[in-house]
């Protein structure tokens, strides 16, 4: 347990809270640690429909701890202590698995970012499937401004969002850019006023729980196949999850309700 996470389930949706609001909550081992825990054990529940990714203290995750980086901390990517490449190289890639499976677990995931969202941070955010922001919060890959390449995929995602060019011009200059305009670029799907964004989340969250949740899982599969597949292969791919959907207790009293004219309830089975 610890208090650089926090984690609650409502209604079918799994918050976690990254909490370390005197630093932005700048990712910890303990905090990763924990992410990665959750993140594990929530995709494989079933009473969880959705996952909601986000910040305390009006900050979303400023990245990596670049105090401790500057300090030649053993803890970070680039530490002393007698820590071989093998051993660091290790130890990022593991942490940075949390990407993949905010973006490959069967269920929604929701990024909810009130403020500044930086560097990892960013990238992590990018990994869910879905982002709403406060239209004031600031976003940017922060890495070219230490000195980094970056990591947790944002290069993967961001390039799939705002294509090559964009992605390097975001990359490479490491400007800072708001919600709003984050929105327009679309790199989040919505940005809202600071006041309404917990309120415009919270309906989003419960709206994607409610959601068939077996089906949304293998449509993401799909996507992800598209994302980097042949044609031949992403119509496998749906053939495949079409038949498995179809066998789903929500695909066949989503049909019933059709045909009585009414709006089916899903339970995600």
């Amino acid at each position: 347990m610890t208090d650089h996470l926090l984690e609650t389930i409502e209604d079918g949706v799994a918050t976690l809270t990254m909490n370390r609001p005197d630093a932005r909550n700048a990712l910890s081992g303990e905090m990763l640690a924990a992410l990665s825990e959750a993140a594990l054990r929530i995709a494989a529940d079933p009473k969880v429909r959705a996952l909601v990714l986000t910040g305390s203290g009006g900050a979303f995750c400023a990245g990596g701890d670049v105090k401790g980086f500057a300090a030649d901390s053993p803890g970070g990517p680039g530490g002393a202590g007698g820590v071989s490449f093998e051993q660091k190289l290790h130890g990022l890639r593991t942490g940075m698995e949390l990407s993949r499976l905010l973006h490959e677990m069967p269920k929604p995931t929701l990024a909810v970012i009130p403020g500044a969202a930086a560097g990892a941070g960013f990238s992590m955010a990018l990994a869910c499937d879905l982002r709403i922001a406060a239209s004031e919060a600031k976003l940017t890959t922060a890495f070219a401004k230490v000195g980094v390449s970056g990591d947790y995929g944002g290069s993967y995602f961001l390039s799939h969002l705002v294509g090559a060019a964009k992605a390097r011009e975001l990359y490479f200059m490491a400007e800072v850019i708001t919600g709003a305009e984050a929105a327009a670029l679309g790199i989040v799907n919505r940005a809202v006023p600071a006041a309404e964004l917990a309120q415009a989340a919270g309906e989003l969250a419960r709206r994607l729980a409610s959601l068939p949740t077996i089906a949304i899982g293998h449509m993401k599969k799909n996507l992800n196949v598209a994302d980097h597949g042949t044609l031949t292969e992403v119509l496998d791919s749906e053939a495949i999850h079409m038949i498995r959907t179809m066998m789903t207790e929500d695909h066949k009293a989503a049909s019933k309700a059709f045909v009585e004219k009414r709006s089916p309830v899903f339970q995600g089975r």
